[in-house]
């Protein structure tokens, strides 16, 4: 854990460095620290380090009280932190292997431990097969995993991190972050210095910014990952319940009005079911009206037909004019 309460800095040149900042950091965060060039984080990390005292106020660390700790305990509190450079600092002369090996070394860890814990972090930071290769083999993104991997090497329960990215091509930052909080996951607490603010708003979480000394934001934020699982996360389809599982088979009062509508497989949306329905009462209508309309336009040409002659109606006639002839002869 972090924390500093009420904390002031003031160099001999007058300079005020910070100012009344109060933080707290709890085991297993993960915080980016963003501000302006002077802002005062170069100050903080030196507080955090032991590097320069707080002129006033308490600063805490890993459980150690740097206001009281003697400078003969300084060693011992640093084996708690790890320490992450913007410029790697690695060793020329020495592998990838030997440059993570060191630390543990300095510490007098076992040889067995040594030859344990040193691959295992080398594959963690994703660099199998560098282990004999020397700096100057490497390149900046795996010159920075080479530094994270030696301050993660000794376990510690925080990794100071100051602009890790600021050495290495745009591109990669993105790789060291995601391994940092990869880091993270395992309950390692991060504290990351960053004046990259794309980073920053692309992964999120807590963001805290100094300017002038002072802390003037301290909030956790929504990254554009998290943004993007969320949205994704809403068009998923509901989660299929015993209800829903059974609607397509299980035979219902509403047999008849649903039994044209077709169910997929995985579960239909409200909004589908209602559409689905309307458009089967549509066809439904559609039918009909064509149905009425033919037996319509059938009505109308059964009235408009003519009547029907008798075949013998000729006949009927003919008679009639005969006797009209006769009568006249007679006459």
């Amino acid at each position: 854990m972090v924390e500093l309460k009420n904390v002031s800095v003031t160099y001999s040149s007058g300079v005020d460095a910070l100012n009344n900042v109060s933080l707290k950091i709890n085991d297993g965060d993960f915080a980016f620290v963003v501000g302006s060039s002077g802002a005062g984080k170069s100050t903080m990390i030196k507080l955090l380090l032991k590097e320069i005292d707080a002129t006033s106020g308490t600063v805490t660390v890993n459980g150690y009280n740097l206001n009281k700790l003697r400078k003969r305990k300084i060693p011992e509190f640093r084996r708690t932190l790890g320490f992450v450079f913007q410029d790697f600092r690695l060793i020329p002369s020495m592998t990838v292997y030997e440059n993570i090996a060191f630390v543990l070394r300095v510490i007098d860890a076992p040889p067995k431990y040594i030859r344990k814990r040193v691959p295992y972090v080398i594959s963690l930071v994703g660099l199998n097969g560098k282990a004999d290769s020397y700096p100057d083999e490497l390149s900046g993104g795996e010159k920075q995993r080479v530094a994270i991997a030696r301050a993660l090497v000794n376990d510690p329960q925080l990794i100071i991190a100051d602009e890790p990215t600021g050495n290495i091509d745009p591109e990669l930052s993105y790789e060291i972050v995601e391994l940092l909080k990869g880091i993270n996951d395992q309950g390692t607490t991060i504290l990351m210095v960053t004046h990259e603010h794309d980073l920053v708003r692309h992964f999120g979480g807590r963001i805290i910014n100094i300017t002038d000394g002072e802390i003037v934001f301290d909030e956790v934020i929504m990254g554009l990952n998290d943004e993007l699982a969320e949205y994704e996360a809403e068009l998923a389809p509901p989660a299929e319940t015993a209800i829903t599982a059974g609607l397509a088979e299980e035979q219902g009062p509403y047999d008849d009005e649903f039994s044209d509508v077709e169910f997929p497989a995985d579960q239909m949306s409200a909004d589908e079911l209602l559409a689905s329905i309307a458009e089967k009462n549509a066809n439904d209508e559609l039918i009909a009206a064509i149905e009425a309309e033919a037996a319509a336009a059938e009505t109308d040409a059964d009235e408009a037909a003519p009547a029907d002659v008798p075949d013998n109606a000729s006949d009927e006639t003919a008679p009639a004019e005969a006797d009209d002839d006769d009568g006249g002869v007679n006459k």
